[in-house]
């Protein structure tokens, strides 16, 4: 009799924004290494479908959940409930030993369809101010990680670790030594010798920091310097135009999947302060202007961006009280300035976890215990399919 026990089956509901999805994907990766069998829950938003073509092995399920916003509550009930029976669905087929929610609106079905199945649940909060769906979710989960120490006093449980938030194996120092800065910009069609300047708004907040950016190109026209500007799709040919017609050298793109890419190639960056955004810039020690999104919930990027301001890690402008002249002038010393660039790097550092998906992974795996056996035919006995749940 064979006494192994099978491969644990871990799910992780990851989607929403780049930024629950990427650490995901993060602590997907090493859980892989050590052994286990992934799946992923994801929403059927595009930022979520592009960046899910880089996993690798795991199986991909879009939930049909919608995020509470605008005061959309009966769409948003309709669709939590299709959402729980999805999960409960999948998880029915091959119950997980574990389910990680790593916050956002596709989050607390899986929890509560793997909590029906007896799975270990668990989530991880990348921000300072834990978001809405992570701090309803800490009262049910049987432990809680935290990217920033400050969010462990407003979560409802008492079993929480710092970890720090994850970043993919691309983001990590010792993946320099395969994509140094002039690789890295080969690859993106950019000069090997002249400084790059990033501007990326991410998933949610590209349009407002395109226009931050734009109004202060005029007064850095002349600089010899070359752009690398993520605009998300909507802003694409205006923001190309924009550059365009100032005759700047300039790699616009509405998507980059390959953002390690774009952070080994940057010089300086401009970019929102997502948690995992920043959690990558400090894994690459890239200096940054930080502006915060103004429309995040509970205010929750400038707590961010603040805490990495006063460490001396990142610069940091108000979107609504940054004129041209400020916005050039932050961009213009950490393109220039190596001195300071070098004080910023020093300084984040301190933020860099490179042991937080490990650290994660273990923690669920002990949880799980050597026991575990996997219930693969607990439904009709078919096996885990690889779709989207309507």
């Amino acid at each position: 009799m064979n006494s192994t026990p099978p491969t644990p089956l871990v799910a992780i509901a990851c989607g929403g924004t780049g930024g629950h999805l990427f650490p995901g994907l993060a602590v997907a990766g090493e859980l892989q290494r050590r052994g286990c069998d992934i799946a992923l829950l994801i929403s059927p938003k595009e930022v979520d479908q592009q960046a899910v073509k880089t996993a690798t092995g795991v199986k991909v399920f879009t939930l049909p959940a919608v995020g509470l916003q605008n005061k959309n509550y009966l769409p948003f009930a309709a669709s939590f409930g299709k959402s729980l029976f999805a999960a409960w669905k999948i998880f029915h087929h091959r119950r997980p030993a574990a389910v990680l929610a790593m916050g956002g609106f596709t989050s607390a079905p899986p929890i509560f369809a793997g909590k029906d199945l007896g799975a270990k649940t668990f989530l991880h909060e990348s921000n300072t101010i834990p978001g809405k769906a992570n701090r309803f979710l800490s009262r049910f989960v049987n432990s809680a990680f935290i990217g920033f120490p400050e969010a462990a006093a407003r979560l409802k449980t008492q079993k929480t670790s710092v970890t720090g938030t994850p970043v993919r194996v691309q983001f990590l120092p010792e993946s320099r030594i395969h994509n140094p800065e002039s690789s890295c910009r080969k690859t993106l069609g950019l000069d090997l010798n002249l400084p790059v300047v990033l501007v990326v708004g991410g998933s949610q907040g590209a349009r407002g920091l395109n226009n931050l950016v734009l109004s202060a190109l005029p007064l850095l026209a002349q600089k010899n310097w070359q752009w690398l500007h993520l605009t998300g799709a909507a802003d694409f040919e205006r923001v190309q135009s924009a550059y365009a017609s100032l005759g700047l050298k300039a790699v616009v793109k509405p998507f980059l999947a390959e953002m390690h890419l774009a952070l080994g190639a940057a010089t300086a960056c401009v970019s929102r302060a997502g948690a995992s955004s920043l959690a990558e810039m400090a894994a690459m020690r890239l200096p940054s202007v930080l502006v915060p999104l103004p429309t995040a919930a509970d205010n929750h990027q400038f707590f961010n961006a603040d805490a990495f301001w006063k460490t001396g890690a990142a610069k940091l402008l108000d979107q609504k009280n940054s004129p041209p002249e400020k916005v050039a002038a932050a961009i213009f010393e950490l393109a220039e300035n190596e001195l300071v660039r070098l004080q910023i790097q020093t300084a984040l550092a301190q933020w860099h976890a490179p042991g937080a998906a490990a650290q994660i992974a273990e923690k669920i795996l002990k949880a799980i215990g050597p026991e575990f056996r996997a219930e693969s035919n607990l439904a009709s006995g078919g096996k885990l399919e690889q779709k989207a749940m309507a």
